[in-house]
């Protein structure tokens, strides 16, 4: 390591360059961080913000890039993860690295013990502990075990984690994307207290209206390239300003305006429906009453855990085998779904919250992952047509704009927005009259979401019924025409998008 110079910056890559077969993923990508400030990157997914922090993080390690780190003004040579941690950063990624079965005070030592001799020695890991919960304002045990802790805890024991190792710059890859309003407003507070501490935060964010909350700088990159560095104390970091550099172009309205006209009859009305968790015993849903008519977009709003998804999968021939009670109607009449092919059979498509989970193959192409959920149309005597399946690739991946250079591309290689657009791709070659889509633009950027928004109108111009979950209000209140509102298992409100307001779904999601 070369001598540290004396400088403001934490600090600074310069003229990183990273490639991989076929792609410049990083393109002499300068990157500067102050010492106490809170710094966001953003950019559209592929825009090569991961990439930037995996080699910061040494997950690329020295010899498999361009360019150099300096940590106060001094190069470093990263083999690994161990030497990053060792230097003071500490990365949080999107997916918490959490053992649920472990208690709060085994997660955050685990990997660095404290030990007495060859002896873990717990009474200390319990009392360092609790000193780390203090630092992130968590007034909880530390010998609760992870499972029993909500997401918005779950992201505190990672910061506490961080601190654990003595790190002095975290890094928080989209900490807010799995969070409810509240949790992200706690979390977004706690970063503003840190700072004023002398913590220096890189935070990674879709979310632009939480940028411009905490964000004393920002970078955005665009096609793996730094576009631009801008303050707060310039007055530069606004929506408008942020879209334009992301995407290349301004975006007036990120909620695209779709005619109003006069909505269709109900095609699909669930009566009275409950649901109770066989294993738990737990009541998931009680008495639900709600209904989406042709042309309709319905919102469903509510907190994390209020059974959202629980009612879309309820709805979808119940897959997790629930015990139900109450009536689905389509078109007036009762049909009832043992297994989610009868649902798909009926017209009913669900695109799953946890598309990398659930919604895909991850290691299948892009044109496997579409025909899956309709391969009778594509068979004939037990045999695949392989032209007419990349006919309907093809197809799909013209009308979604899914940016790939080939169908034959895995699923695996695209990035978040254009994996969304596979997969709600798979759900539309069903040809379904009701589409449920839970948080459909969840970790997605700014100009993929409107990509999705857009698709939606088009589908409610051509009849369909959209039944919409999402955590983020403004979505809710931008794409609905009528919203309810559930909190533990029951709706406890319906309004009507003119008469909605954040103030008043949050009343009644609260209830």
């Amino acid at each position: 390591m070369e001598k540290a110079l004396k400088t403001d910056y934490i600090l600074e890559m310069r003229n990183i360059t990273k490639e991989f077969p076929g792609v410049k993923a990083l393109d002499d990508v300068n990157f500067q961080v102050k010492k106490g400030e809170i710094h966001c990157l953003v950019g559209e997914n592929g825009a090569g913000k991961s990439t930037l922090m995996k080699v910061l993080s040494g997950v690329y390690p020295t010899g498999h890039y361009e360019g150099d780190i300096l940590i106060n003004g001094e190069i470093q040579r990263f083999h690994g993860i161990r030497d990053s941690e060792r230097s003071g950063i500490a990365v949080i990624y999107q997916e918490l690295a959490l053992i649920p079965e472990l208690s709060i005070y085994e997660n955050i030592y685990l990997g660095h013990e404290l030990k007495k001799g060859r002896v873990i020695d717990w009474n200390e890991t319990i009392r360092q502990s609790q000193e780390m919960l203090k630092k992130v304002r968590l007034n909880v045990n530390p010998e609760t075990k992870i499972k029993d802790l909500g997401v918005g805890k779950q992201q505190l024991i990672e910061i506490a984690k961080a601190f654990s190792k003595n790190a002095n710059l975290i890094i928080l890859d989209e900490p807010t994307a799995a969070l409810n309003d509240l949790d992200s407003e706690n979390l977004l507070n706690l970063l503003l207290e840190l700072k004023a501490e002398g913590v220096t935060s890189i935070m990674i964010s879709h979310k632009l209206k939480e940028v411009i909350k905490v964000a004393d700088t920002v970078t955005v990159l665009r096609d793996g390239k730094t576009i631009c560095s801008l303050t707060a104390e310039k007055g530069e970091i606004t929506e408008p300003v942020l879209i334009r550099n992301m995407v290349g172009r301004a975006i007036d309205d990120i909620f695209p305006k779709r005619e109003k006209k006069e909505f269709g009859d109900k095609v699909l009305e669930v009566q009275n429906l409950s649901a109770v968790d066989p294993a738990s015993g737990k009541h998931l849903l009680k008495n639900v009453n709600i209904h989406a008519r042709k042309g309709e977009v319905v919102g469903i709003a509510g907190l994390i855990g209020a059974g959202r998804t629980e009612l879309a999968t309820s709805i979808f021939g119940n897959p997790r085998g629930y015990r139900l009670e109450g009536q689905i109607m389509l078109d007036g009449q009762l049909v009832r779904f043992h297994h989610p092919k009868d649902a798909i059979k009926a017209g009913i498509a669900y695109v799953t919250e946890d598309r990398k989970g659930d919604g895909l193959i991850l290691l299948q192409d892009i044109k496997s992952n579409i025909s899956l959920a309709n391969l009778k149309e594509l068979a004939a005597g037990g045999v695949i047509n392989k032209n007419e399946e990349i006919h309907v690739g093809e197809h799909y991946r013209g009308s979604l704009n899914i940016k790939t250079p080939s169908v034959e591309q895995l699923a695996v290689n695209l990035s978040g927005g254009n994996q969304q657009k596979v997969s709600l791709g798979k759900w539309l070659y069903t040809k379904p009259r009701v589409l449920i889509l839970d948080e459909p633009t969840r970790g997605i950027d700014v100009g993929a979401k409107f990509e999705i928004y857009t698709i939606i109108n088009d589908l409610i111009a051509q009849g369909m019924s959209i039944i919409m979950i999402s955590s983020e209000l403004p979505e809710i209140l931008g794409m609905s025409d009528r919203i309810y509102v559930v909190a533990e298992g029951r709706v406890t409100g319906e309004v009507d998008v003119k008469d909605a307001t954040q103030d008043k779904i949050m009343e009644l999601a609260t209830q």
